[in-house]
Protein backbone atom coordinates (compact mmCIF):
# COMPACT_ATOMS: atom_id res chain seq x y z
CA UNK A 1 0.00 0.00 0.00
CA UNK A 2 1.22 3.44 -0.75
CA UNK A 3 2.15 5.94 2.13
CA UNK A 4 0.04 8.62 -0.21
CA UNK A 5 -2.85 6.08 -0.66
CA UNK A 6 -5.88 6.77 2.19
CA UNK A 7 -6.63 3.90 4.85
CA UNK A 8 -9.73 1.82 3.96
CA UNK A 9 -12.27 0.88 6.65
CA UNK A 10 -14.17 -2.00 6.11
CA UNK A 11 -17.35 -2.83 7.78
CA UNK A 12 -19.05 -6.02 9.12
CA UNK A 13 -21.90 -6.61 9.73
CA UNK A 14 -23.88 -9.14 11.42
CA UNK A 15 -26.41 -10.58 13.59
CA UNK A 16 -23.41 -12.05 15.84
CA UNK A 17 -25.61 -14.06 17.73
CA UNK A 18 -23.32 -15.02 18.94
CA UNK A 19 -19.96 -14.15 17.81
CA UNK A 20 -17.80 -17.11 17.08
CA UNK A 21 -14.01 -18.10 16.22
CA UNK A 22 -14.84 -18.01 12.32
CA UNK A 23 -16.41 -14.40 12.59
CA UNK A 24 -13.28 -13.87 13.93
CA UNK A 25 -11.22 -15.44 11.37
CA UNK A 26 -12.62 -13.47 8.99
CA UNK A 27 -12.44 -10.26 9.90
CA UNK A 28 -8.76 -10.31 11.05
CA UNK A 29 -8.31 -12.38 7.59
CA UNK A 30 -10.12 -8.64 5.89
CA UNK A 31 -8.06 -6.44 8.06
CA UNK A 32 -4.61 -8.71 6.84
CA UNK A 33 -5.11 -8.64 2.96
CA UNK A 34 -6.28 -5.26 2.62
CA UNK A 35 -4.49 -3.65 6.00
CA UNK A 36 -7.83 -1.98 6.60
CA UNK A 37 -9.55 -1.20 9.99
CA UNK A 38 -12.34 -3.62 10.41
CA UNK A 39 -15.35 -2.52 12.69
CA UNK A 40 -17.83 -5.17 13.26
CA UNK A 41 -21.42 -3.84 13.27
CA UNK A 42 -23.83 -6.22 15.12
CA UNK A 43 -27.30 -5.09 13.55
CA UNK A 44 -30.34 -4.50 15.84
CA UNK A 45 -33.30 -5.96 14.01
CA UNK A 46 -31.85 -7.90 10.72
CA UNK A 47 -34.95 -7.62 8.38
CA UNK A 48 -34.10 -10.91 6.73
CA UNK A 49 -33.54 -13.38 9.60
CA UNK A 50 -35.61 -14.24 12.68
CA UNK A 51 -35.41 -12.47 15.88
CA UNK A 52 -31.98 -12.91 17.54
CA UNK A 53 -31.89 -15.25 20.43
CA UNK A 54 -30.23 -12.84 22.54
CA UNK A 55 -30.36 -9.11 23.17
CA UNK A 56 -28.60 -6.34 20.85
CA UNK A 57 -26.61 -5.36 24.03
CA UNK A 58 -25.68 -9.01 24.74
CA UNK A 59 -24.60 -9.24 21.35
CA UNK A 60 -22.88 -5.96 21.08
CA UNK A 61 -21.03 -7.31 24.49
CA UNK A 62 -19.75 -10.69 23.24
CA UNK A 63 -18.37 -8.97 20.28
CA UNK A 64 -16.63 -6.12 22.75
CA UNK A 65 -15.35 -9.62 24.27
CA UNK A 66 -14.10 -11.57 21.46
CA UNK A 67 -12.06 -8.63 19.69
CA UNK A 68 -10.32 -6.99 22.72
CA UNK A 69 -6.59 -6.71 22.56
CA UNK A 70 -6.91 -7.86 18.76
CA UNK A 71 -5.65 -4.93 16.46
CA UNK A 72 -7.49 -3.22 13.98
CA UNK A 73 -10.45 -4.57 14.92
CA UNK A 74 -13.02 -2.28 16.43
CA UNK A 75 -17.02 -2.51 17.78
CA UNK A 76 -19.55 -0.37 15.90
CA UNK A 77 -22.54 0.20 17.39
CA UNK A 78 -24.29 2.34 15.05
CA UNK A 79 -26.95 -0.17 14.09
CA UNK A 80 -28.12 -0.59 17.90
CA UNK A 81 -27.72 3.49 18.54
CA UNK A 82 -30.11 4.01 15.52
CA UNK A 83 -32.69 1.40 16.63
CA UNK A 84 -32.80 3.28 19.94
CA UNK A 85 -33.89 6.45 18.06
CA UNK A 86 -36.03 4.87 16.06
CA UNK A 87 -37.99 2.44 18.54
CA UNK A 88 -37.94 -1.22 16.59
CA UNK A 89 -38.02 0.30 12.96
CA UNK A 90 -36.19 -2.44 11.12
CA UNK A 91 -32.16 -2.05 10.17
CA UNK A 92 -30.77 -1.51 6.92
CA UNK A 93 -27.51 -1.68 5.79
CA UNK A 94 -28.95 1.20 3.23
CA UNK A 95 -29.58 3.40 6.09
CA UNK A 96 -26.11 2.33 8.09
CA UNK A 97 -24.03 3.56 4.74
CA UNK A 98 -25.68 6.60 4.77
CA UNK A 99 -25.14 7.41 8.47
CA UNK A 100 -21.78 6.65 7.97
CA UNK A 101 -21.44 8.66 5.31
CA UNK A 102 -22.42 11.62 7.32
CA UNK A 103 -20.34 10.83 9.97
CA UNK A 104 -17.13 9.83 8.27
CA UNK A 105 -17.70 12.36 5.23
CA UNK A 106 -17.88 11.40 1.38
CA UNK A 107 -14.08 11.07 0.27
CA UNK A 108 -12.95 8.46 2.60
CA UNK A 109 -13.07 4.74 0.99
CA UNK A 110 -15.38 2.90 3.27
CA UNK A 111 -16.45 -0.94 2.09
CA UNK A 112 -19.48 -3.57 3.41
CA UNK A 113 -18.49 -6.84 3.95
CA UNK A 114 -20.56 -9.52 2.87
CA UNK A 115 -20.41 -12.76 1.93
CA UNK A 116 -21.44 -14.99 -1.27
CA UNK A 117 -24.60 -16.47 -0.21
CA UNK A 118 -25.53 -12.64 0.39
CA UNK A 119 -24.51 -11.32 -2.50
CA UNK A 120 -26.65 -14.40 -4.38
CA UNK A 121 -29.63 -12.36 -2.56
CA UNK A 122 -28.54 -8.73 -3.10
CA UNK A 123 -30.89 -7.95 -5.03
CA UNK A 124 -33.25 -8.25 -2.55
CA UNK A 125 -32.44 -5.85 -0.06
CA UNK A 126 -33.77 -2.71 0.40
CA UNK A 127 -32.72 -0.03 -1.95
CA UNK A 128 -30.11 -2.24 -2.67
CA UNK A 129 -28.67 0.05 -6.09
CA UNK A 130 -27.68 2.81 -3.54
CA UNK A 131 -25.13 0.69 -1.70
CA UNK A 132 -22.74 1.31 -4.63
CA UNK A 133 -23.22 5.04 -4.69
CA UNK A 134 -22.06 4.95 -0.38
CA UNK A 135 -19.73 2.05 -0.30
CA UNK A 136 -17.44 -0.58 -1.78
CA UNK A 137 -18.28 -3.73 -1.25
CA UNK A 138 -16.28 -6.93 -0.43
CA UNK A 139 -17.25 -10.55 -0.82
CA UNK A 140 -15.64 -13.07 1.20
CA UNK A 141 -16.69 -16.22 -1.23
CA UNK A 142 -17.67 -19.68 0.95
CA UNK A 143 -17.81 -23.46 -0.33
CA UNK A 144 -20.29 -24.35 -2.29
CA UNK A 145 -21.06 -20.90 -3.36
CA UNK A 146 -19.27 -20.05 -6.62
CA UNK A 147 -19.55 -16.15 -7.27
CA UNK A 148 -21.28 -15.08 -10.43
CA UNK A 149 -18.90 -14.80 -13.73
CA UNK A 150 -20.28 -12.05 -15.08
CA UNK A 151 -21.75 -10.04 -13.34
CA UNK A 152 -25.82 -10.23 -13.60
CA UNK A 153 -27.06 -7.44 -15.28
CA UNK A 154 -28.89 -5.47 -12.77
CA UNK A 155 -25.65 -5.73 -10.46
CA UNK A 156 -22.98 -4.84 -13.87
CA UNK A 157 -25.08 -1.48 -14.06
CA UNK A 158 -24.50 -0.47 -10.42
CA UNK A 159 -20.76 -1.50 -9.83
CA UNK A 160 -17.83 0.35 -10.96
CA UNK A 161 -16.76 -0.54 -14.47
CA UNK A 162 -19.60 -2.77 -15.12
CA UNK A 163 -17.47 -5.80 -13.23
CA UNK A 164 -15.34 -7.15 -10.41
CA UNK A 165 -13.04 -5.24 -9.41
CA UNK A 166 -9.22 -7.09 -9.63
CA UNK A 167 -6.93 -4.39 -7.89
CA UNK A 168 -7.58 -3.80 -3.96
CA UNK A 169 -5.74 -0.23 -4.56
CA UNK A 170 -9.08 0.41 -6.02
CA UNK A 171 -10.22 0.08 -3.04
CA UNK A 172 -8.43 3.05 -1.43
CA UNK A 173 -7.94 5.47 -4.78
CA UNK A 174 -12.02 5.47 -4.90
CA UNK A 175 -13.97 6.25 -2.11
CA UNK A 176 -17.27 3.78 -3.53
CA UNK A 177 -18.71 1.66 -6.20
CA UNK A 178 -16.20 -1.24 -6.48
CA UNK A 179 -16.94 -4.66 -6.04
CA UNK A 180 -14.25 -6.91 -5.09
CA UNK A 181 -13.76 -10.42 -4.42
CA UNK A 182 -11.40 -11.46 -1.21
CA UNK A 183 -10.39 -15.42 -1.64
CA UNK A 184 -9.95 -16.13 2.24
CA UNK A 185 -9.03 -19.33 3.57
CA UNK A 186 -12.89 -19.92 6.11
CA UNK A 187 -12.80 -22.13 8.59
CA UNK A 188 -16.00 -23.54 9.81
CA UNK A 189 -18.34 -22.46 12.18
CA UNK A 190 -21.65 -20.78 12.95
CA UNK A 191 -23.49 -19.10 15.67
CA UNK A 192 -26.37 -21.93 14.78
CA UNK A 193 -23.95 -24.71 15.66
CA UNK A 194 -23.08 -22.73 18.86
CA UNK A 195 -26.41 -22.14 19.76
CA UNK A 196 -27.35 -25.72 19.32
CA UNK A 197 -24.28 -27.14 21.49
CA UNK A 198 -25.18 -24.61 23.95
CA UNK A 199 -28.53 -25.97 24.39
CA UNK A 200 -27.31 -29.86 23.87
CA UNK A 201 -25.48 -28.98 27.19
CA UNK A 202 -21.77 -29.79 25.47
CA UNK A 203 -19.12 -27.27 25.36
CA UNK A 204 -18.30 -24.71 23.22
CA UNK A 205 -14.38 -24.16 23.73
CA UNK A 206 -12.67 -23.93 20.10
CA UNK A 207 -15.83 -22.86 18.80
CA UNK A 208 -16.09 -18.87 20.17
CA UNK A 209 -13.20 -17.05 22.13
CA UNK A 210 -12.63 -17.92 25.54
CA UNK A 211 -14.45 -14.70 26.84
CA UNK A 212 -17.62 -15.11 24.94
CA UNK A 213 -17.54 -18.94 26.31
CA UNK A 214 -17.23 -17.52 30.15
CA UNK A 215 -20.33 -14.97 29.07
CA UNK A 216 -22.36 -17.34 27.28
CA UNK A 217 -22.03 -19.18 31.34
CA UNK A 218 -22.86 -15.91 32.98
CA UNK A 219 -26.00 -14.71 30.84
CA UNK A 220 -27.08 -18.18 30.65
CA UNK A 221 -27.79 -17.78 27.13
CA UNK A 222 -29.33 -20.18 24.56
CA UNK A 223 -30.42 -22.62 27.13
CA UNK A 224 -33.50 -24.73 27.26
CA UNK A 225 -35.33 -23.99 30.16
CA UNK A 226 -37.87 -26.13 31.00
CA UNK A 227 -40.36 -26.41 34.06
Amino acid sequence: MSALSPPLTVYYGGTFDPIHNAHLAIAIGVRDALAAQVHLVPAADPPHRPVPGASAAQRAQMVALAIAGVPGLELDTIELRRAQRLQGQPSYTVDTLTELRQREGFSRPLAWLIGGDSLASLQQWHRWTELFELAHVIVVARPGNPLPQPLPPALRNCVRGGQWCTDAQQLRIHPQGCLYALPLPLQDGSASAVRQAVAAGLPVAGLVPAAVADYLEQQQLYRVHTG
